[in-house]
């Protein structure tokens, strides 16, 4: 008796993504970090955001049952003024712009997407929210490059930006030949509005890398 298939998986999270022209801005800043450190792992442009709720791998039907309530949940947020600050890094391993802005309105928005998801009796891991952008990680016994590359950034500031959509994302299905990619599986507009940012919150700063 042959076994049912197992149903097809992928990994998935919830994001803000900066626009087109922020980003190519931290392109450009990383400039020489490409040319220095082109072994470390470096994340597609396309790819980069603000992780909200991180899922996992779930099911694409579970994954695909979260755009009503989500799309819901954008319908009533507004946007976010943000920008991306300096470099820094994990455990000299990842490599991360940090973000700055309205952080109160972006641990807000994160808590409602992760209630909605919870909502719909989808387990994640729940994980503290550390605004911020990954860029690299580093290759397995480098430890230098990453905190090398985190100092080319050093005194980046970038242009304050709106938020515009909230991002459904979701990884090739499980058994996909070829590397993992990445691609929306839906986006849905904020609503236009201002907050007052609180200065008294904030976002990861620059970390310099040990002497």
């Amino acid at each position: 008796m042959t076994e049912p298939p197992q149903p097809a998986t992928q990994h998935a999270f919830i994001a803000l993504a900066p626009p087109d022209d922020a980003k190519n801005e931290l392109a450009h800043a990383l400039g020489p970090a490409y040319a220095a450190y082109p072994d470390l792992r470096w994340n597609r442009i396309e790819d980069w955001h603000i992780t909200l709720a991180f899922l996992g791998e779930l099911p694409v039907p579970t994954v695909q049952r979260l755009r009503s309530p989500l799309a819901d949940l954008a319908a009533a947020r507004p946007t976010l003024e943000l920008s991306l600050l300096g470099g820094g890094h994990f455990d000299e391993r990842v490599l991360w712009s940090g973000v700055e802005g309205d952080l109160e309105g972006l641990h807000e928005l994160a808590e409602a997407v992760r209630a909605r998801v919870r909502d719909c009796h989808v387990v994640f891991p729940e994980r503290l929210l550390r605004p911020h952008l990954t860029l690299a990680r580093a290759r397995r016994y480098d430890d230098a490059s990453v905190p090398a590359a985190a100092a080319c950034l050093d005194g980046f500031t970038g242009r304050p930006w709106q938020t515009e959509r909230l991002h459904l994302v979701g990884s090739t299905i499980s058994g996909h030949p070829g590397p993992r990619r990445y691609r929306d599986i839906d986006a849905w507009t904020l609503i236009t509005g201002e907050r007052d940012p609180d200065p008294k919150r904030s976002g990861l700063r620059p970390v310099r890398p040990r002497p």
